[in-house]
């Protein structure tokens, strides 16, 4: 049986540097805190904090297995790690995609924290439209025909405006004139 983890000082750190920055956080055990990073393309992103017996683990989801296009998202993601600090893509068993960070303990600082956080909130919110337009376009031109054929809002699909069929916008342009 292994003994447990005395995480206190690092948890300490991690809180105080989670107020400071007023960001929203549950602490449901020492040593655990999901933080939850507000952003503008994607809502809001949840990421864990993890305190290990050799390291801090940063794992936040990002989003669900892509529908179509699997080797573009993919692909993208490979080349996004290059340009990514302390976290890289990664996918589950289920092809879900997730950022997934490991930093040895004695390196974990406020500051550390800030450069981890913000690259993760950087990422997940900065590349989200992106995978969205590779990995989920035909169900976004679906949900928007869906949407129109009711009247309702568009307003969360407008960034994905570019990806309708010829037929798509011409009933948009009747739309707005009407």
């Amino acid at each position: 049986m292994s003994t447990p983890l005395d995480s206190t000082p690092l948890d300490k750190v991690i809180e105080d540097a989670l107020v400071e920055r007023e960001l929203a956080f549950d602490k449901p055990e020492p040593g655990k805190f999901l933080v939850v990073l507000p952003g503008v393309k994607k809502q809001q992103t949840n990421c864990w904090l993890i305190v290990s017996k050799h390291a801090l683990i940063v794992e936040a989801f990002v989003c669900r297995r892509p529908d179509e296009a699997f080797e573009e998202v993919y692909r993208y993601l490979l080349r996004r790690n290059a340009r990514l600090y302390g976290v890289h893509y990664t996918i589950d068993k289920a092809g879900d995609i997730y950022l997934l960070g490991r930093v040895g303990l004695e390196a974990v600082t406020a500051d550390e924290l800030d450069r981890l956080l913000g690259q993760v909130l950087e990422a997940a919110d900065g590349d989200f439209n992106t995978l969205l337009e590779i990995g989920f376009a035909t169900a976004i031109r679906r949900e928007w025909d869906w949407r129109t054929s009711r009247g309702e809002s568009l307003a969360n699909l407008k960034a994905f405006e570019h990806l309708l069929t010829p037929s798509q916008r011409g009933r948009v342009s009747e739309d707005s004139e009407s």
